[in-house]
């Protein structure tokens, strides 16, 4: 069955407050899944640690040279500190529909009716979390 085109709703512009917001939370996110303290990713930018720390509360908003030295800092690219949440589910869901199981199961999820789905999804829910269920 072909796809129909949907019309998507253009997101407003982000402040540059939500923006600064967005790259705390992703620096803050990506230097702890490096195990790195805030002084030693300063000490890895050769910025004071306070530096860090503004940028991660949302008080300063990083330049471009310092996005790039962060970026370089923590071994990621730009393009990481400053994705959105839309981005971020987007390559969560590509990652998860690489598994051929998973993208198989989830071509079919359209055509469950809603009791279907909810049994679907309880089922999944209880193999998780290693519960199983008796009649």
């Amino acid at each position: 069955m072909p796809l129909a085109p949907q019309l998507v709703a253009s997101q407003p512009a982000q402040t540059s407050t939500e923006a600064g917001l967005q790259v705390a939370g992703q620096v803050r996110e990506i230097r702890k899944a490096r195990h790195l303290s805030q002084r030693q990713l300063a000490g890895r930018m050769q910025v004071p640690r306070t530096y860090i720390s503004k940028i991660e509360n949302g008080k300063a908003i990083p330049t471009l040279g310092s996005l790039e030295r962060l970026a370089s800092a923590l071994e990621v690219d730009v393009c990481h500190l400053v994705r959105d949440a839309r981005s971020r589910r987007d390559e969560e869901v590509a990652s998860i529909l690489a598994d051929p199981f998973l993208a198989e199961i989830a071509a079919l999820l359209p055509h469950l009716d809603s009791m279907q789905r909810m049994l679907f999804s309880g089922a999944v829910r209880d193999a998780a979390t290693g519960r199983r269920r008796t009649a």
